[in-house]
């Protein structure tokens, strides 16, 4: 066909004007208005971002500047920071060596000696994380400006500190507050299993901790040599015109004091709960939930036979201890047999994981000279078993090669000189060496050599 054809239909009518074929220089102006309003937007669109940045910063300066102090300060949150990390270091060390007793892997078992071994270090568990409660509290104080900042990242590296607040905050209230309320045996509030969530959490914790370590490291440094020219200055850098307005507050604490108020008030804590575990410190011990010496023959309970559910079975006139398992000569023996057998005596703590112990006087009969009766091969891993019901926790226990040959390693009859009272164990416990009060089984009925 030829040019003629152009402007009609196969039919060859020809087409309105509107609905013949758009020109290129249409096209060209529709991209154009397009580009303009598009351009438009994007102002409009920076406008508001600038509009809101703006005051985004007025309100986060207007802020900051009405809650300004001079203990807002970077010496300050470096030296509470270092406080922090040395406590809650010491504090997650000593608790994996609590957890790791209670649930020992085949790598791992505390030592028979020193026999206060585990005493010290889980006494220093929970004081240290008893003492960390105001220095938690000390440097949120401190520091708190610093989550009104703008703009809220600045860098990766400060996204990456920023972030590391979340676990390391939040699993440090966790910790202190399930830890508080396990001491106090208020577990109502705890719809989990404390222990392991107390350990994960841990985990979670620390992890916050090395993260926060490794993005303030340089700038902590600095602030505490004095390398920092603004250690002395509060941490409102936005605001600082503002700041620089107010007249000087004459009355208040000033850094030291801060620290004195902070240490003082840890000091107290320490002081007024130490003597859980520590026996000088008892006189002391006001905040103490547990009295060591109040109980039974002098020392506490956690859970009596009642609750237990064992006193038909303990004080049975049947009671036989089984002993068993890769043994030579298994036999049982009725109480009047093990009272009848060489008895010895040891001085041994009772350290309960909650945080507090106390010395007291055993006397029984030794494990090794009980394996060797039934001809148990040297070395060998033992399990005692409690009457009370196998679904209970802790209701037995294993016994390493080390404190099964340790002639402290007793099944006790008598404590502080009377014959084991009942909430304690009667007829017969285990007392050994340097391990968990959980794991001093009670109310025994088998003794199984593995």
């Amino acid at each position: 066909m030829g040019e003629e054809d152009d402007g009609v239909d196969e039919s060859g009518t020809a087409l309105a004007p509107d609905l013949q074929p758009a020109k290129p220089e249409a096209v060209r102006r529709a991209l154009a208005r397009a580009g303009h309003i598009g351009t438009n937007l994007r102002a409009s669109v920076r406008r508001l971002m600038a509009a809101l940045a703006a005051r985004g910063e007025h309100e986060v300066s207007r802020i900051r500047a009405r809650f300004h102090s001079p203990l807002h300060s970077e010496w300050l949150a470096a030296v509470m920071g270092i406080t922090l990390g040395v406590s809650f270091t010491v504090c997650f060390v000593t608790g994996m060596v609590d957890y790791l007793a209670q649930h020992s892997p085949s790598w791992f078992h505390l030592p028979v000696h020193p026999v206060n071994f585990f005493r010290v270090t889980e006494g220093v568990h929970v004081l240290t994380g008893i003492i960390a409660i105001p220095l938690v509290l000390a440097k949120l104080w401190v520091v708190y400006p610093n989550f009104f900042a703008y703009p809220p990242v600045r860098s990766v590296a400060h996204a990456l500190e920023r972030i590391s607040l979340v676990p390391l905050v939040g699993g440090a209230l966790f910790e202190l507050a399930t830890g508080i309320a396990n001491i106090a045996y208020w577990y109502s509030p705890m719809p989990f299993n404390f222990t392991v969530a107390h350990f994960y959490v841990a985990w979670i914790t620390i992890g916050g901790l090395i993260v926060h370590i490794g993005a303030k490291l340089s700038l902590t440094r600095d602030v505490v040599s004095g390398r920092h020219g603004r250690a002395a200055k509060g941490m409102v850098t936005n605001t600082e015109v503002i700041v620089a307005a107010k007249p000087a507050v004459a009355a208040g604490l000033d850094r030291r004091g801060f620290l004195a108020a902070v240490g003082g008030g840890a000091g107290v804590l320490l002081l007024t709960v130490a003597g859980e575990t520590v026996a000088p410190l008892r006189d002391l011990a006001l905040l103490a939930p547990r009295n060591p010496t109040v109980g039974p023959q002098s020392l506490p309970v956690n859970k009596t036979a009642h609750g237990a559910g064992v006193i038909e079975q303990a004080m049975s006139a049947d009671y036989r201890l089984v002993v068993g398992g890769k043994c030579r000569h298994p036999r049982s023996f009725s109480l009047d047999e093990l009272r009848s057998l060489p008895q010895r005596g040891a001085g041994l703590p009772i350290e309960c994981v909650e945080g507090w112990s106390a010395a007291a006087a055993w006397r029984g009969v030794s494990l090794p000279m009980l394996l060797e009766m039934v001809g148990a091969p040297k070395g060998s891993k033992v399990m005692v078993q409690s009457i009370e019901s196998e679904s209970q926790l802790y209701s037995n226990s294993v016994i390493d090669p080390e404190h099964a040959a340790d002639p402290d390693t007793l099944l006790a009859l008598e404590l502080n000189g009377e014959v084991l009272d009942l909430d304690h164990g009667f007829p017969i416990r285990l007392i050994a060496p340097d391990r968990p009060g959980v794991l001093q089984t009670k109310w025994l009925r088998q003794v199984t050599v593995l």
